[in-house]
């Protein structure tokens, strides 16, 4: 059953250790870089609960009546994957701005643990158990799950053990009832999420079986142990006329600190096997890949729009070389949403049985939509005109002495008055010329992972025997060469 959003405040109104600005975050549902963000994660769980949206979030399971969220529904249909987009597109028109880390992408990775429970039962079947029942339990308890995926770099040249072994995430002990474990890791939203899916380091184990840092487990974000060290909120700095996105949308980032935190036998996904480690880092984003990259052209529609106003509003929508870089953003959007709709026309049957996008388009999808990201928001800047890096603010505005002459500058005719022009320079400012825009930017570029391993998930999914048999044939080449021993 969905719980309602003042349910899911009260969850974590918890006494959690948090920090932000060297001071003491005493409650996260009213501290001012955090309310707006969690207000929209709470209007989320309302609207799967209020007649004009619940049909889209939430679903009957026929089994017990109950209803349960969309986004946690395990994918066996093409049908499935639709609804799950639709539902996206709903919550990011309540948000009107993109939102990543609401539940629906991170859950995902849970999927991918669903399909290696025959990797994860070679090493203890008792790991598989705990996955399926975790994924029943995000589905009818829907509690707020994230992941906890990014380490304190420390030295990559080393294997963990080899520095200061706090330095990344590690198992420092079994008591009777679980793990304990110490170390650190970086993750948007936690102070203010449920669980987390917490994952083993990107480390270099060398030629080891066994490792302590090859763990993953569900980490209860209310435990003992836990503090939270977070970044710089854009919220509540400066007026949400000026800056509405970050007034509205921020995601808040923060050092998760495991302070010797117990893990219950429960909770643990799987532990010490690095070739599990290895195989779950391997397969983890082949479901969660799919929100995230339907994010990206959110994102490209408010590009599209803020330019296309502003070119109207000044008259210049008519010239060719405009037409042009608002063509080019055009593109760059319809050429995500195909990835997209193909991954689910293509979809895949998965190794646990389940429905999963097609792999090399996705990942393939994932790449343009990352590596186009910085030159599509350069047009847009272009198109926009450099009056979003020095129009004033709205307090300038609404000053009688100022305010007169702003009103004669910034009014264009009778269809575009100075107060519209100047709240359409700030949305344009506040997603393309900010600093909510600059962190926006790099964390796209390495949310899921660094854009070079992006690379590697197109190259370990695309299909590379039709081109080599095509060139083969056409190369009249014999059939020594399958032979070589060539990479392959």
């Amino acid at each position: 059953m969905i719980r309602t959003g003042d349910e899911y405040r009260d969850s974590i109104r918890q006494g959690r250790e948090i920090w932000m600005d060297g001071e003491r975050v005493d409650d996260v549902t009213v501290h001012p870089a955090f309310k707006p963000i969690v207000d929209l994660r709470a209007r989320i769980y309302d609207m799967a609960h209020e007649e004009a949206t619940q049909d889209v979030m939430s679903y009957v399971d026929p089994e017990t009546g109950d209803r349960n969220c969309i986004a946690n529904k395990l994918p066996f249909t093409r049908q499935d994957w639709q609804d799950k987009r639709q539902a996206v597109d709903r919550v990011l028109d309540e948000a009107r701005g993109v939102i990543t880390r609401v539940g629906d992408e991170t859950i995902g990775e849970m999927w991918s643990l669903y399909d290696g429970q025959d990797v994860l039962n070679e090493v203890n079947p008792d790991f598989s158990e705990n996955i399926r029942r975790h994924i029943r339990r995000a589905v009818t308890d829907d509690p707020f799950h994230i992941s906890a995926n990014t380490d304190p770099k420390g030295d990559r040249s080393k294997r963990p053990q080899d520095q200061d072994p706090d330095m990344l995430l590690h198992v420092v002990r079994e008591t009777d009832n679980g793990i304990v474990v110490r170390g650190a890791k970086y993750e948007t939203a936690a102070p203010y999420a449920n669980q987390a899916f917490t994952k083993p380091t990107i480390a270099n184990w060398g030629d080891s079986a066994l490792s302590d840092y090859a763990v993953g487990f569900v980490m209860d974000m209310n435990s003992p142990g836990l503090r939270y060290i977070c970044r710089t909120g854009f919220a509540g700095r400066r007026p949400a006329v000026d800056y509405p996105l970050a007034n509205r949308v921020d995601e808040v980032e923060a050092l998760v600190i495991f302070d010797d935190v117990e893990v219950p036998w429960e909770n643990i996904l799987f532990y010490r096997h690095t070739a599990a480690a290895t195989f779950i880092r391997s397969t983890l984003h082949r479901y969660s890949a799919f929100p995230y990259v339907q994010r990206s052209v959110r994102m490209a529609d408010l590009m599209i729009g803020a330019a296309l106003w502003n070119v109207r509003q000044t008259g210049l929508e008519r010239n060719p070389a405009v037409q042009e870089k608002l063509a080019q953003l055009a593109c760059y959007r319809e050429g995500i949403n195909a990835h997209l709709t193909a991954a689910i026309a293509n979809a895949e049957d998965s190794p646990g049985g389940l429905l999963m996008p097609n792999q090399s388009l996705l990942y393939a999808g994932r790449v343009w939509a990352q590596t186009q990201l910085p030159q599509m928001m350069h047009h847009a800047r272009e198109l926009c005109g450099g009056q979003i890096c020095i129009t004033p603010d709205a307090a300038s505005f609404a000053e009688p002495g100022p305010g007169e002459w702003l009103d004669k500058y910034y009014s264009i005719n009778d269809d575009w008055n100075s107060d519209d022009r100047r709240s359409l320079l700030a949305f344009a400012r506040d997603l393309l010329n900010s600093d909510y825009a600059g962190h926006r930017l790099t964390f796209q570029l390495f949310a899921q992972a660094p854009p070079f391993a992006h690379y590697q998930a197109v190259y370990r999914n695309f299909d590379f025997d039709g081109p080599l048999d095509l060139v083969k044939k056409a190369a009249e080449l014999s059939e020594n060469v399958l032979g070589s021993g060539a990479a392959r």
